[in-house]
């Protein structure tokens, strides 16, 4: 079992930024990729961000690209996600989860454990 628990969320206005972290505990996401993922409601699971193990290679949904950076801290098993220019659409529970599979990244089929989300409201 890998326990996810997700911090740093928060309320913060439009333009503003805020950082989210994953910790992981249990099995480590030792030699695993990780991944963020959003929901608002009535929306579907939306893919925000994901990172290899080693952090050579990082992926992101297209409008949060140039605006979120996904990060992670291997020695303490802690994945970040940094949210800059914050948008009232960004607002939504916002989840991690461990990549298991060597493909699919936007996918949620492709994340085997998820944390129980922190939530993110931006205001206008």
């Amino acid at each position: 079992q890998v326990q996810l628990v997700e911090s740093g969320g928060g309320l913060v206005q439009a333009g503003g930024s805020l950082r989210l972290s994953c910790a992981a505990s249990g099995r480590t996401i030792i030699g695993t990729g990780m991944g963020w993922f959003r929901q608002a409601p009535g929306k579907e699971r939306e893919f925000v961000a994901a990172i290899t193990w080693s952090a050579g290679s990082t992926y992101y949904g297209d409008s949060m690209k140039g605006r979120f950076t996904i990060s992670r801290d291997n020695a303490k098993n802690t994945v970040y996600l940094q949210m800059n220019s914050l948008k009232p659409e960004d607002t939504a529970v916002y989840y991690c989860a461990r990549w298991s599979r060597p493909y699919g990244a936007p996918m949620p089929y492709a994340y085997d454990y998820w944390g129980q989300g922190t939530q993110v409201t931006v205001s206008s």
